[in-house]
């Protein structure tokens, strides 16, 4: 388990982080999201032991973080990071190399992840000459390569097309399934949301939410219903207990202070006419968000 407790940071006045606390389980994929400046470059700075925190600790299975121990690391930066006229292998070897591994060892780790990645083609290519989207892969791959035990990235999503974004999450998701501790940053929700086993929300350098998909939507998600009818739903209003978000001719989005009350709205819609649909509305981590942060 890495475990951040209770991470202040200071700039001067400004303080970046407040009392900043999460987990980051083995084995899992914990997405780490927040707006521009509101603090997840520091608290992954912090991790990596790039900055130092004021207050507060990082552990790794219950001990603090040392040097050693962040050898073990990989990271990827929100900024380009690679020699630019290195080739891709070539680079991706050294960096493996760096990390302990045999010359044979790295060569084949390099080889795999980089084709894995999509990159099987620009083994002999200057980085320079990748378009951003295959700079982000080599990137990916520069993280990855040594088998990290904890892995941190940057905005690892940042250009991708819908078909790299899966095939890099199909690499995390093994990374994690080998036991690595995997964090990452992104500003693309649906991506978090769709991907992540758990989820992080800092604003204002304060934790604003943190757990599950399913714990946050329990904590924060509101519950709402969606009718459509065959005739006008205005009547929905008048219903005790009821709470009407959205409203279009028969169709209704409502929110229902219990069982009960909902029931009751659909038990009136049968009986007014014919109901061509009623479900209940999935909370996305766009709205609880939004939520949290306001």
């Amino acid at each position: 388990m890495l475990e951040l407790q209770h991470l202040g940071k200071r700039f001067g006045e400004r303080v970046a982080l407040d009392d900043v606390s999460f987990r980051v389980a083995p084995g899992r994929l914990t997405g780490f999201v927040g707006g521009n400046g509101a603090g997840k470059t520091t608290t992954m700075r912090i991790v990596l032991g790039v900055l130092g925190a004021d207050t507060g600790t990082v552990t790794l299975d219950g001990h603090p973080l040392g040097t050693a121990d962040r050898r073990s690391f990989g990271y990827m930066p929100e900024e380009r990071g690679l020699y630019p006229k290195m080739r891709v292998l070539e680079q991706t070897v050294y960096l493996a190399r760096l990390h302990g591994w045999s010359p044979a060892a790295a060569r084949r780790n390099a080889e795999e992840l980089l084709d894995r990645l999509g990159l099987a083609e620009r083994h002999d290519d200057p980085v320079e000459s990748l378009s951003l989207g295959n700079q982000q892969r080599a990137q990916i791959a520069a993280a990855l390569v040594h088998r990290p035990e904890v892995l941190v990235l940057d905005e690892p999503f940042s250009g991708l097309d819908p078909i790299a974004v899966e095939t890099v999450q199909s690499v995390l998701s093994d990374a994690a399934d080998s036991g690595a501790r995997v964090l990452f940053s992104s500003h693309q929700l649906d991506i978090v949301e769709r991907i992540c086993d758990d989820l992080v929300i800092i604003a204002g350098g304060r934790i604003r939410a943190a757990g599950s998909g399913d714990e946050l939507r329990a904590e924060h998600g509101s519950e709402r219903w969606e009718l459509l009818t065959d005739g006008d739903a205005g009547w929905v209003r008048e219903l005790p207990g009821i709470v009407v978000t959205d409203f279009d001719g028969g169709w209704a989005r409502f929110e229902a202070d219990s069982d009960a009350a909902r029931r009751a709205v659909l038990a009136e819609a049968l009986r007014r006419g014919e109901v061509a649909g009623f479900t209940r509305e999935h909370t996305t981590l766009a709205q609880i968000f939004k939520e949290v942060v306001q």
